[in-house]
């Protein structure tokens, strides 16, 4: 499934996507899907059953979230389906697939956090808006949500290589809709906060800049601070790049070391 900033979702069978190495420039995207305009895929994740009891909790820039049954997605036309009404002026960035039973966080530009249970967000059909999931101050954006899982840790990374872990014990479970609690103090040295994951010892994670070189790290490795700190640095990057993606995968036990790659 592609969810895009739209509020749209397509599919495509996995066999129909084309390989290619670590450094091959790939296809673009339009070649595969329907896009209008300058909407981009925001979410992507394999859907292997369809499981009745579980959900898509979409969560928008703004701060909207809206939870929607699994089962609404079985059927999705070449052309895509409306996953999530977007108002003007906000866009979709982030899908979780839920059980009916697990906590949510989310993450925000300044360094904001809110954590609440999915079942403050009642079910709703596609094309439904959502609900307030936290309430921003001025100038503020979400970044990233994730599930909340117990005796886990909060990864937060800034635009300046900065990052640190949490224990989930230190977020409070709050009602959805407040504006949260501080998850990463942020300075002229760290720059913004730009992405956040949900991690155990037993992950990595792979920071990309907007120079396209990218490290890779075990998360065990990232040191341990409350959520008031700004952490330490993970990448060195020039005055002139900032990180732009985080994203999480199993641990690489091959024992290869990985280092900066372009």
């Amino acid at each position: 499934l592609f969810f895009t900033t739209k509020g749209k979702v397509y599919m495509k069978k996995c066999y129909q996507l084309p390989e290619a190495g670590r450094a091959a420039k790939g296809t673009a995207i339009v070649n595969l899907l329907q896009l209008e305009g300058d909407e981009k895929v925001s979410a992507v994740f394999p859907i292997s059953e369809f499981e009745e009891e579980a959900n898509l909790l979409m969560v928008t820039r703004q701060g909207v979230v809206k939870k929607s049954s699994l089962s609404l997605f079985t059927n999705i036309r070449q052309n895509g389906l409306i996953a999530i009404a977007i108002r003007e002026g906000d866009e979709l960035i982030s899908v979780i697939r839920t059980h009916g039973d697990d906590s949510i966080i989310i993450g925000t530009r300044d360094g904001m956090a809110i954590s609440f249970h999915e079942k403050d967000v009642r079910p709703m059909g596609r094309v439904a808006v959502g609900v307030r999931g936290i309430k921003l101050r001025e100038g503020d954006s979400v970044v990233d949500a994730c599930k909340l899982n117990k005796d886990e840790y909060v990864l937060v990374i800034s635009e300046n290589g900065y990052g640190k872990r949490t224990p989930e014990s230190e977020y409070r479970e709050q009602t959805r809709g407040g504006i949260g609690a501080r998850t990463l103090r942020i300075t002229e040295k760290t720059g913004a906060m730009c992405g956040m994951k949900v991690v155990n010892d037993h992950e990595d994670i792979i920071l990309v800049n907007s120079a396209n070189v990218l490290i890779r790290m075990n998360t065990a490795e990232i040191s341990t601070f409350g959520r008031s700190a700004q952490g330490v640095r993970l990448m060195r990057i020039d005055d002139d790049t900032k990180v732009v993606c985080v994203a999480k995968l199993p641990q690489d036990i091959s024992g290869e070391e990985d280092g900066a790659e372009e």
